[in-house]
């Protein structure tokens, strides 16, 4: 069994435990937070949805072993820009279908094939990163091809999300962000991404003064100037009810430092999103400010892990991979983080790996395969730099005592 065990855990160890923490918490918090769900619409089963977590959860840890066993780095590399072209028509399908009134949701953010509904975004994600990785590994030879790259990777992020915007804004600057900071550790001059961080903050700005004026305007850009009014001027629906926020910071405020011990939330059972985009704030009522710091922690490691891997890579693209791919993860759980606290607007982004999903897990668990992928790599070099480097010094050792 321990050989078995060993067999399937290979990688950064390290990434693999947090991993588990964050999965027995999942479970936790996802049946806590999920009951009055299951009286909606699991016939009062307060396990379907806890049976339903394992399951994605196994299906998870299984796309990771399987990654880091069959699948090799560099195939990551050879799909970039077949993925970038595939999530782009996926995106224009959902849009297509969102502007014909039949998208699978009102947003226009899922695509429903009938057997399985997803997030065109999220292989949209992954697809951007791998390219991004890419063209900053092959143009790392000369300022002048650190120039090629910056709009090679700016054309294509521009394109996806500019697309993403559209139907999920809070996704599409979370990428935009994550490509901007692996052009700036891929070595692209500062001035090209200052001007960029510039326009994108005039863009911002026009939308936010422009969203009620010009009725062309996607109406995400109004929910986005909304929940930009509410953060700064307060929510108007407070003031006839208690709105999410509010239920959030209830939360956090009952959990003080040590919590109501797990299964003991009694705010889960009044959130429409307790289990998704408010988790932290259940996670520190039951588990306390000393919880929500571990947590923290926890994704603190996973970044400095993800350094850790990038220092051992003697490959550009496994190096830039990893570098955007834990950016991503990180940037997501502080912005989760961030608003169940109220310290940012409020925007649906889940938890990585601990907010109760479907096909959003299985994605985030390609992220991690993708990043144990390269660890796994990492270590098999230095096995076989280790072997080469006995097998010359043996000979010579064999020599001297013939002599």
């Amino acid at each position: 069994m321990e050989y078995t065990v060993k067999n399937l855990i290979r990688g950064d160890r390290v990434i693999w435990a947090v991993l588990l923490f964050l999965s027995m918490l999942s479970l936790l918090i996802v049946y806590s937070a999920t009951g009055a769900l299951a009286f909606r619409q699991a016939g009062g089963n307060t396990f379907y949805f806890l049976i339903r977590q394992i399951v994605f959860l196994g299906l998870g840890f299984a796309i990771i072993v399987v990654m880091v066993k069959v699948v090799p780095v560099k195939l990551y590399s050879i799909l970039a820009r077949i993925l970038v072209i595939f999530s782009i028509f996926l995106l224009l399908v959902a849009l297509g279908l969102k502007f014909a009134g039949k998208a699978g949701d009102s947003s226009g953010r899922t695509l429903n094939l009938g057997f399985i509904s997803f997030q065109p975004a999220e292989i949209a994600k992954l697809a951007v990163i791998m390219y991004t990785a890419k063209i900053l590994g092959i143009e790392q030879g000369s300022e002048e091809g650190l120039k090629k790259a910056f709009w090679k990777i700016l054309v294509v992020a521009g394109i996806i999300c500019g697309l993403i915007m559209i139907s999920n804004f809070s996704t599409a600057a979370l990428l935009f962000l994550t490509v901007i900071s692996m052009m700036f550790v891929g070595r692209i001059p500062f001035r090209h991404l200052a001007l960029v961080v510039a326009a994108g903050i005039a863009m911002l700005v026009s939308i936010y003064f422009l969203a009620d004026h010009l009725e062309n305007l996607p109406a995400r850009f109004q929910t986005f100037r909304g929940r930009i009014e509410r953060f700064i001027h307060g929510d108007p629906a407070a003031e006839t009810g208690i709105t999410q926020a509010d239920y959030a910071k209830l939360a956090i405020y009952e959990g003080g430092i040590f919590g109501k011990l797990p299964g003991n939330s009694d705010v889960a059972n009044y959130m429409a999103a307790a289990y998704n985009d408010f988790i932290y704030a259940i996670i520190i009522e039951e588990y306390g400010l000393i919880g929500g710091i571990l947590l923290m922690g926890l994704y603190m490691i996973l970044f400095f892990r993800g350094i850790m891997i990038v220092k051992r890579t003697n490959r550009t693209f496994p190096a830039f991979l990893v570098t955007g791919l834990t950016l991503l993860l990180v940037y997501q759980a502080m912005v989760n983080m961030g608003v169940s606290s109220g310290v940012l607007p409020v925007t649906g982004q889940p938890l990585p790996w601990v907010s109760m999903g479907g096909t959003s897990l299985l994605f985030t668990s390609v992220a991690f395969g993708c990043i144990l992928s390269v660890s796994y790599q990492n270590q098999r070099d230095s096995a076989v730099k280790a072997e080469t480097a006995v097998q010359v010094v043996i000979p010579d050792d064999d020599q001297e005592m013939k002599e």
